[in-house]
């Protein structure tokens, strides 16, 4: 069943080439989002990974993260946290700044938003270099919380972002 769900997923994603930059193949899943089955199974496979390990928050990256993270966190009955681009919260926040495989930028999530000792699963829609989760990592290692794992729908394994 779960070879059947990645086949369906995986085939609901497509890649745009030369985007955002020319030489970049650009995974784009909102063609996985226009198929409801596609979605669901999605989200049940990441349900069914993480329902017994004591998540409190899940926390999701700008922007697609946001995507996956929310319904998940719902689904598991926890909170949900959104890790943002500079200057997209209102009020405190705190940052980590990490590279991407075609520059840099920042993320940032509210103070307090995750507290210390809590559980936090970080959701992403791709990993790439790793420079966006490991941003993530640090920003908990800040807040004292822990990292029970760093979940992707997709995956470029030649960029080692593991």
């Amino acid at each position: 069943m779960a070879d059947e769900r990645k086949q369906m997923i995986a085939d609901s994603i497509r890649g745009i080439p030369d985007f955002p930059k020319p030489g970049i193949l650009f995974w784009d899943v909102t063609t996985l989002m226009l198929q409801h089955s596609a979605f669901q199974a999605t989200i049940d496979m990441f349900y069914d990974r993480y329902k017994d390990q004591k998540i409190d928050v899940v926390a999701g990256f700008e922007a697609r993260g946001l995507i996956f993270g929310a319904p998940l966190a719902l689904r598991l009955g926890c909170a949900f946290v959104p890790l943002r681009k500079p200057k997209k919260l209102p009020g405190e926040t705190i940052s980590e700044e990490y590279s991407l495989e075609y520059g840099t930028d920042k993320i940032e999530m509210h103070v307090g938003a995750v507290q210390e000792g809590q559980n936090v699963l970080l959701i992403d829609d791709l990993i790439a270099t790793g420079g966006t989760m490991g941003a993530g990592i640090r920003l908990m290692d800040r807040v004292k919380a822990k990292v029970v794992e760093a979940a992707c729908v997709i995956e470029l394994p030649e960029l080692k972002g593991r």
